[in-house]
């Protein structure tokens, strides 16, 4: 299997809900990862540079046409881009994704897309809050039974978030990834959350 994990960036992502995930693949405590298990790489409508919701500019390794059939996970970067038409190619290559039982991530309005779509069929989920998934969605929302109230949530191989979870969103991740033993991860997650002083008081 291909070891990349695909960033979905559509128009207007927001740089920050990718941070801690693709930080974790890519480095240790120290230092950037001699031979990382998974590697990295950005997906973008075309192969120009696309800019996040704070003005960075991303230049991508992939294009939707040219993203490769096989890779270790998918993940939907959320952002204001899912709200336009950029984002029904999506449709296609979440479809897909999700038929073959790869590993799916999705934050903020990429959780709301799916709902639109219904791709949460199934799927033990959370997300923006429900009113949101709702909206969005419509009738093909069909299961806002299956909504969870909580920050971050896995269930068959699919993560979802609220647009305040960058990390249990990394988290979940990264343990469906066995990107370290869940010891590290979980200490990874502690350190993010809690802070040095709080871990390792003077």
């Amino acid at each position: 299997m291909n070891n990349e994990i695909l960033y979905i960036l559509l128009p207007d992502y927001a740089a920050h809900e990718e941070v801690f995930l693709s930080q974790a693949i890519a480095s240790d405590e120290q230092a950037l990862k001699a031979k990382p298990k998974y590697v990295n790489r950005a997906v973008a409508p075309t192969m120009e540079p696309v800019r996040s919701i704070g003005g960075f500019r991303t230049l991508p390794d992939y294009s939707f046409d040219t993203m490769p059939d096989d890779y270790a996970a998918l993940v939907l970067v959320g952002g204001f881009g899912w709200a336009t038409d950029a984002a029904e190619a999506v449709v296609p290559i979440v479809t897909r994704a999700m038929k073959e039982g790869r590993i799916v991530g999705a934050i903020c309005n990429a959780v709301s897309f799916l709902a639109r779509h219904g791709l949460l069929h199934g799927i033990r989920h959370t997300g923006n809050g429900p009113e949101q998934l709702k909206l969005w969605g419509g009738e093909r929302y069909e299961n806002p039974g299956m909504y969870v109230h909580a920050q971050a949530i896995s269930d068959r191989n699919v993560v979802t978030a609220n647009g305040s979870a960058t990390l249990e969103f990394a988290r979940e991740l990264l343990l469906l990834l066995e990107n370290d033993t869940p010891e590290r991860i979980g200490m990874y997650y502690r350190f993010n959350k809690e802070g040095f002083c709080t871990l390792f008081p003077g």
